[in-house]
């Protein structure tokens, strides 16, 4: 792993945390235009990109900010306060420019620096295909939950290789891959359509037969050429330590808004104001203890991890600690907004309420792989003493 270039300091990384700060309000102001599209609207998206949170994780020696874990993941809390969707799509778009640090510096700055207010969507499964040809490969493929691809100015397919008709291996596995393909050769489908997180723009995008130079593919793994320790990290961690912010996020401003609703409604059949009521009050209490603990968790895995990374060893023990900790935060999150929703009454039922908002998006994180309940079966088995070292959810 290179160390020309230092990870950035403490005093340096707060300025990240800043912008974020600095760009909620615009976002919130358009949180019901984020989800009526289904995208960020432009000057929301500029807002970002010129903030440079899209490049928070991109290596200093490429031309990105470089932070450190722990200063990212609050970035992303602050980010998930504002908007879910807006959140995931910046923790997908930065956590993804990780991989700037395992290609040669000038392609990596090509792509995330020298393209304006440049972007890279993924996408998570390799169901494309790659032909090798001289020089590179011919890339064909649909490809499903490529979130932010509509502002993205590249688009990495992922797709497992083929020459001479044979699926190609490494280290006994089929070679996948991630090319980078141009926006504007890529096909954007029309695909997202769900009740929560719809802001996200997670449409599906296709590409056929386009060509993309070897310099332009990365795998999972591939070695470090440029950057600290913040690319020792796992990246599937890395995206676990940004999704379980974002949940927090919510769950705090949902918790936030039920206080507003708590002091100026009253329930049918009810005396009082909402917030009077003996069961609100426990209620209420019982979500902040959840919602501080599983914070204090999360936040004390992340910097555990990056200590750990910091000190060029990242442990097995790290790692099940991180991916126990994103989890829970988010099944605990979740169980926050449930919480709330329920003492709201009917009120909450209807489109426009924030807390309906915040239903449908926490029950959307909950769905995807960060937050699925097995994962806390390979973390069981870790702590059983079983082996686990081939497991990609670490």
């Amino acid at each position: 792993m290179s160390s020309a270039r230092p990870a950035v300091t403490a005093t340096e990384a707060p300025s990240a945390l800043e912008a974020a700060r600095a760009v909620a309000p615009l976002i919130r102001e358009n949180a019901d235009e984020i989800e009526k599209r289904r995208e960020l609207p432009r000057a929301v998206f500029e807002a970002i990109a010129d903030a440079g949170l899209f490049h928070v994780a991109v290596p200093r020696a490429v031309g990105g900010s470089e932070i450190d874990f722990p200063t990212y993941v609050q970035v992303m809390e602050e980010l998930g306060k504002a908007d879910a969707s807006t959140a995931w799509a910046v923790n997908q778009g930065a956590t993804f420019g990780t991989f700037a640090a395992r290609m040669a510096p000038d392609v990596a700055r090509a792509i995330w620096i020298d393209t304006p207010r440049s972007v890279v969507s993924n996408t998570p499964a390799p169901t494309a295909k790659a032909i090798a040809v001289p020089g590179g490969y011919r890339v064909s493929g649909n490809q499903p939950f490529s979130t932010g691809c509509r502002h993205a100015s590249w688009v990495a397919s992922h797709a497992t290789i083929i020459e001479n008709g044979e699926v190609q291996l490494r280290s006994g596995k089929p070679d996948t891959r991630y090319f980078l393909v141009p926006v504007a050769q890529a096909e954007i489908l029309d695909t997202w359509h769900t009740r929560g997180m719809r802001g996200t723009g997670t449409n599906n995008f296709a590409v056929k037969d386009v060509f993309v130079p070897e310099e332009r593919t990365v795998f999972r793994g591939a070695p470090v050429l440029n950057g600290g320790p913040r690319y020792r990290i796992p990246q599937t961690l890395s995206f676990a330590g940004g999704d379980a912010a974002i949940a927090l996020g919510v769950a705090r401003s949902c918790l936030e808004a039920f206080y507003d609703h708590a002091g100026r409604n009253t329930q049918r059949f009810a005396k009082g104001l909402l917030r009077n009521e003996t069961i609100v009050q426990f209620k209420v209490g019982e979500a902040e203890a959840a919602l501080r603990s599983g914070r204090a968790f999360l936040m004390e895995a992340v910097r555990d991890m990056w200590n750990e990374a910091s000190a060029g060893n990242v442990t097995i023990e790290g790692r099940a600690n991180l991916r126990v900790a994103t989890t829970h935060a988010i099944r605990l999150a979740a169980d926050v907004v449930d919480s709330v929703y329920t003492l709201s009454g009917a009120a909450a039922i209807f489109e426009g309420h924030p807390i309906q908002r915040y239903f449908q998006d926490i029950h959307v994180i909950t769905q995807h792989v960060q937050g699925r309940l097995n994962n806390y079966e390979v973390v069981g088995q870790h702590c059983l003493g079983l082996s686990v070292e081939d497991d990609t959810r670490l």
